[in-house]
């Protein structure tokens, strides 16, 4: 039976099951890839490797089990970009994580995904957070995930997850040429484009992920970032041809690692179907790597047992973790 969603979000302008039970979000099928498709994305990955990561980094003291480091580090197209780097305080790294973030940017690092003998990289989006305003792309979401929508060359997703390649670089040339590990929550489902080029990556976690199946996905209201792509289709439809490069269910299906992905029931943010599409991609490859699915009530949103649902959460990314590089 479903949560009672119609009182833990009475005021919900949208209903955030867009009419779909479990059965049908698993029954979601990914979308199929465009031409060129794996040559885009190949080709983008054999270019990142001729730029050096020239990482700069300044001590910002003991966090937890970690000393934590703001990271400066070379980007796609040649900007700058800042985020934040950790190694473990006592001993060497078994494992290197490259954790993105949401749409809202990251503020500051959190390690709750994060285990003690990981060295981590909390990479910040172009343009996004405490760290990137005003650096190669809008600081608003609304703005920013239709930068550059006129080329696929250009466009703001696709240069935000060439951009995680850059992250993991500068992660490698600290801590040392490490198995890498993925953790992306919503808007960070832009792993799901970077990570299946990279065979340094041994395993993904993500989180009621963003950007999957817009065939479905463009014909559905919503409350984040979604909604102007959807718009912005509606009054320019050419620019359908360009996201079928970034669609992450596509992407998904070129996986070749674990994966757990958590995908919620409830969710106005970011569609579930679009959610359940990334994760049916992994399942149904032909040669995929295993899927761990969570399904979550609700994604984006306040509900009872939130805390204890995350914290169950985290754990099971470290343990994940764990088995994808023990």
């Amino acid at each position: 039976m479903y949560p009672p969603y119609d009182s833990w979000f009475p005021d919900a302008p949208i209903d955030g099951t867009y009419g779909y039970d479990r059965d049908a979000l698993l029954a979601i099928e990914p979308a199929g890839p465009p031409a060129g498709f794996c040559d885009l994305w190949r080709g983008w990955f054999a270019v990142s490797r001729t730029v050096r990561p020239e990482p700069r980094l300044t001590a910002l003291g003991r966090q937890g089990a970690h000393d934590l480091y703001e990271l400066e580090h070379t980007g796609a197209d040649g900007l700058r970009l800042r985020g934040w780097l950790a190694l473990p305080s006592h001993g060497a790294p078994r494992v290197g994580v490259v954790h993105s973030h949401g749409y809202g940017g990251r503020e500051a690092p959190v390690f709750d995904r994060v285990p003690d003998d990981a060295a981590v990289v909390f990479p910040v989006a172009r343009g996004l957070g405490a760290l990137n305003t005003g650096v190669g792309a809008p600081d608003t979401a609304d703005e920013h995930v239709v930068h550059g929508i006129g080329s696929v060359e250009t466009y703001s997703l696709g240069r935000c997850a060439v951009d995680l390649w850059h992250a993991a670089d500068a992660l490698v040339e600290v801590a040392g040429d490490l198995p890498l590990y993925y953790v992306g929550e919503s808007f960070g489902g832009i792993g799901a484009l970077a990570v299946p080029w990279d065979r340094r990556f041994v395993g993904v976690t993500f989180v009621v992920p963003s950007f999957g199946q817009y065939d479905v996905r463009l014909g559905l209201e919503c409350t984040g970032s979604g909604e102007s792509v959807r718009r912005y289709v509606a009054e320019h439809p050419e620019a359908r041809d360009v996201l079928r490069y970034f669609d992450t269910s596509t992407a998904a299906g070129y996986l070749r690692v674990p994966v757990r992905c958590e995908c919620a029931l409830w969710d106005a943010a970011v569609p579930p179907p679009g959610q359940f599409a990334v994760a049916n991609a992994v399942a149904t490859a032909p040669s995929g790597g295993a899927l761990e699915l969570a399904v979550l009530p609700a994604g984006h949103a306040e509900y009872p047992g939130k805390a204890e649902d995350a914290a169950r959460a985290a754990a099971a990314t470290r343990a994940h973790i764990k088995t994808c590089a023990p």
